[in-house]
């Protein structure tokens, strides 16, 4: 229930912060993408979400937090780097949109989104534990969701 919630929030956000609202016309996504702050970040986290893809095809991963059953751990590409590759993606675009039209509201959004990854990523990494045995392993040595950066 937890999960569904969760994922259902997210989905809410995400959409909340790519709508036009508020926006003067309907060529507000050409204003958006024509800020170079706001185009950096949204073609890093579409990149680095077509390469976690990529290399965790789909039928391994789920959009719940909790793994797939028969799923396999996935280490390489950019599971190298960070164990969550697709919730920086998903953080990544996300920021772009607010940089594209910085309002408060964005910005509650965006940081309400992040609060729901990390609660997504707090079940999946008990539950990741529990299901695979080199899962603690490779948390100790790998960063959550900032590369670099062991929190």
């Amino acid at each position: 229930m937890l999960s569904r919630l969760l994922v259902t929030l997210q989905f809410a956000l995400i959409a909340a912060l790519a709508g036009p609202w508020g926006a003067p016309d309907a060529g507000a996504w050409v204003a958006v993408l024509t800020r170079v702050p706001a185009v950096l970040p949204i073609g890093g986290g579409i990149a680095l979400g077509l390469w976690a893809l990529g290399v965790n095809r789909p039928g391994n991963f789920n959009v719940r937090p909790e793994p797939r059953p028969g799923g396999h751990l996935v280490t390489t590409g950019p599971y190298r780097f960070i164990r969550h590759p697709m919730y920086l993606a998903v953080l990544l675009f996300a920021a772009g949109l607010v940089l594209g039209d910085v309002v408060p509201w964005r910005v509650a959004a965006f940081i309400a989104l992040a609060a729901v990854l990390h609660a997504k990523a707090a079940i999946e990494e008990r539950l990741l534990r529990d299901t695979h045995p080199g899962y603690a392993d490779y948390a100790r040595r790998t960063p959550r969701v900032i590369p670099f950066l062991h929190l």
